[in-house]
């Protein structure tokens, strides 16, 4: 069995389960988010959101969330290299240009994390 070393689980299984708790976990957030801003209503202040965001549950449920977002989008982006950089449309070229195109998709995920890191926990 060949397994691929820019997936992110040890097999496509591992990846779909990634993908579909990432996938809850971030419609869990956004719609506790949603029900949050309905609840507060137009009487949100800055102070009352700055409290929200900076109080320790929710900078590591932020936490959380960017990493799920990485994940998912990490999954999404090497299925859509691996199904469209193929040998068969750039005869021969497909698997240095597919490693090209996800070294620089997961610096950019790395960048984002690590900045989205930095806004939770840099002001803390």
């Amino acid at each position: 069995m060949v397994t691929s070393v820019t997936s992110l689980g040890r097999n496509g299984i591992s990846d779909w389960l990634v993908q579909r708790v990432s996938a809850v976990l971030l419609g869990v957030y956004l719609i506790g988010l949603a029900g949050y801003l309905i609840c507060t209503g137009s009487d949100l202040e800055y102070a009352t959101w700055h409290a929200l965001m900076t109080s320790l549950p929710m900078m590591i449920i932020n936490t959380l969330v960017v990493f799920a977002i990485a994940a998912h989008a990490w999954i999404g982006l090497w299925i859509v290299t691996t199904d469209y950089l193929t040998s068969l449309q750039l005869k021969g070229a497909a698997t240095g240009l597919r490693l090209l195109v996800q070294s620089v998709l997961a610096l950019l995920l790395l960048v984002y994390v690590l900045w989205g890191l930095w806004m939770i926990w840099g002001g803390a």
